[in-house]
């Protein structure tokens, strides 16, 4: 008779196997990869710019870079709610020129010529109405899409023109400097969105970070979260489910409009001026942020992390970019090509699932015909 024994590596084989799954779950490496692409790119770029030059990964170089990054991420952030609806926002970049010369207009004094007074408000109620006014162009763009059932390209592109139209109109074109405030007037203060190092980190990072934090609450820890995924994974199951889907829209289109507006008022306040023109293509910036970091275009999937991460890549390699002396023509060539490969990884991954679930159905209906043969009798 002979013992059949367990083979030493059994063990170790199974612990393996545990950790694998713990890992990659139920992918292979690749599709994990892909998941992660926008990591895998991060630490891609911080590598080759590191090797490039000694400049890059300083103390100060980095809190410089990631300053950059907080106006691209908290346009993506607002960017990204629209996304998983299903929807996109092409007007955040003519929000952000619109939000500052709001503001430039208060702090240098509102002329209200029917009282025939000069207003110059606090800092906050200048923030707040800026924030307003970005919050109302979001309202525009949900109402025309839910109201009217324009397709958001279209809604957001028409808006785009209006504000910046509307920027134009009320600077004359024309810039407003030197909104450092007077302390004369109760309106100082306004710099330190731009300029401020609260515990030596700049307010922008710690602005990126609160709005971070707010809006992964909101997305992962609240009701609203759910309808979000839900309106954007099928619109027409979601209603029937009892989603309230216009509303969902119109609150996601203003959140983007408050996030761009806020992104105006730090760069007008690290400039001490505001220019109609800001903020062009910051759009394509927010958008190319959420779509690297995992969001599907189609809707139904993304995430705040990978929009984060996203934000770090796009806003890492301009800045490596310009550091190790890139023209900005070749720049703008080497943007294109990432958004074009993140669109085309996309598009791969979506293709891994979908052969991975038809692997999993086939082999599920495998197993339940071969439950279904009759046991032969012994």
């Amino acid at each position: 008779m002979t013992t059949t024994q367990t083979a030493p590596d059994a063990p170790s084989s199974a612990t393996g196997r545990s950790i694998w799954r713990k890992i990659f779950g139920d992918r292979g490496v690749g599709e994990f990869l892909l998941d992660q692409r926008a990591f895998v790119a991060l630490i891609v770029l911080v590598i080759i710019f590191s090797l490039m030059t000694d400049a890059f990964l300083t103390p100060t170089n980095l809190i410089l870079m990631t300053k950059h990054v907080a106006y691209n991420a908290i346009l993506a952030l607002g960017m990204l709610l629209v996304i998983i609806t299903g929807g996109i926002d092409l007007s955040v970049g003519s929000i952000v020129g619109l939000s500052g010369i709001v503001a430039g207009v208060l702090l240098k004094g509102l002329n209200l010529s029917l009282f025939d007074i000069t207003a110059y408000p606090a800092v906050w109620v200048v923030v707040v109405i800026s924030l307003a006014v970005g919050g109302v162009v979001g309202a525009l763009n949900g109402w025309l899409v839910t109201r009217f059932n324009v397709a958001p390209f279209i809604a957001t592109l028409g808006t785009m023109y209006v504000a910046r139209g509307a920027a134009l109109l009320i600077s004359n074109g024309s810039t407003f400097p030197a909104l450092q405030g007077d302390p004369a007037l109760g309106n100082t203060g306004f710099s330190f969105l731009g300029l401020g190092r609260p515990l030596g980190i700049p307010t922008a990072i710690w602005i990126m970070v609160v709005f971070a934090i707010l809006i992964a609450v909101l997305v992962n820890r609240s009701r609203f979260g759910r309808w979000l995924y839900a309106t954007g994974g099928n619109e027409r199951a979601a209603q029937l489910s009892g989603v309230p889907v216009k509303s969902v829209k119109m609150r996601v289109y203003i959140i983007s409009g408050v996030c761009a507006a806020m992104a105006g008022l730090i760069i007008a306040s690290e400039l001490t001026s505001a220019a109609p023109q800001t903020g062009g293509s910051f759009e394509l910036n927010a958008i190319a942020a959420v779509v690297i970091g995992g969001a599907s275009l189609s809707g139904g999937r993304g995430t705040v992390k990978g929009a984060l991460i996203g934000a770090f890549v796009i806003g890492f390699l301009s800045d490596g970019l310009v550091l190790v002396g890139v023209s900005s023509f070749w720049q703008t060539v080497i943007k294109g090509v990432v958004i074009i490969l993140a669109v085309i990884l996309d598009q791969g991954q979506e293709r891994l699932k979908r052969a991975r679930a038809a692997a999993q159905a086939a082999q599920s209906v495998k197993r339940e015909i071969a439950e279904r043969q009759p046991v032969p009798a012994a």
